[in-house]
């Protein structure tokens, strides 16, 4: 049976480790990357138990010969790349008038220039076969903003900017390329939130809930598919109703 390759950044835990899973039991082969080596052998574990083919790959997507390297071995190892998921992000939060310029930095390179980085590595091998699916994770934030993460808002607003001039780019070639918002999503990076912070997001949230990893995986696993063939250039926010 004819098995379509996903590549998936920050693959090793949270939000992307879910979306392995969901892709691995929707027949997908799936590439599990981030630099968390252990973590990432831990995601394949659980892919192979599912019944999927896997590989890891120790990844920086800010380097881009990281990248080249990493996106090299695939399609040595799997012989395509049909989907990518840019899912790999960082936070540093700080109000701008005391954000470290590393920081700021940082948070650009990750989370923009990564994302960059990756689809400029994987589009040729997509538009050699004439399909594709650039599938990137952005936030809620990207498009409200919000107060202490100048750097991590401005990644996502940019995230969302990539995703519109890729689908233009690249639609001639059957390759569609989407942005996922995701609202409030309980995993390691929201658990160490303060709890007053927490209280203040669910009172914006008309669902009067946090989303689960899970949520965002449904939505990576139907803008993969070929249901979502006429979807392009489009953000799906999946934040219980936080920004309309």
């Amino acid at each position: 049976m004819f098995h379509r390759v996903a590549l998936v950044t920050g693959a090793s835990r949270g939000i992307g480790h879910e979306i392995a899973l969901m892709l691995c039991r929707h027949q997908f082969d799936v590439v599990v990357a981030s630099p968390e080596v252990e973590k990432n052998e831990e995601v394949a574990e659980e892919i192979r138990q599912c019944g999927g083919t896997t590989m890891t790959l120790d990844l920086d997507v800010s380097n881009r010969d990281s990248v080249k390297q990493g996106v090299g071995a695939v399609m040595t190892q799997m012989g395509r790349i049909d989907v990518l998921v840019n899912n790999a992000g960082i936070t540093r939060d700080a109000l701008s008038m005391r954000m470290k310029p590393e920081d700021w930095d940082r948070v650009i390179q990750i989370n923009l220039t990564g994302a960059f980085n990756m689809a400029q590595a994987v589009i040729p091998a997509m538009m050699k076969e004439r399909w594709g699916r650039i599938i990137n994770i952005a936030s809620v934030v990207g498009e409200m903003g919000n107060v202490g993460q100048a750097n991590y808002v401005s990644s996502k607003a940019g995230l969302i900017g990539l995703t519109k001039c890729l689908a233009q780019e690249l639609a001639s070639r059957n390759i569609t390329v989407n942005a996922i918002a995701p609202g409030y999503i309980e995993t390691d990076m929201t658990a160490v939130l303060p709890q007053e912070v927490k209280d203040r997001m669910l009172a914006m949230i008309p669902l009067k809930r946090f989303g689960q990893p899970k949520d965002i995986a449904n939505a990576v696993k139907f803008l993969a598919s070929e249901d979502a063939a006429y979807i392009t250039g489009a953000v799906i926010r999946v934040n219980g109703g936080m920004y309309m």
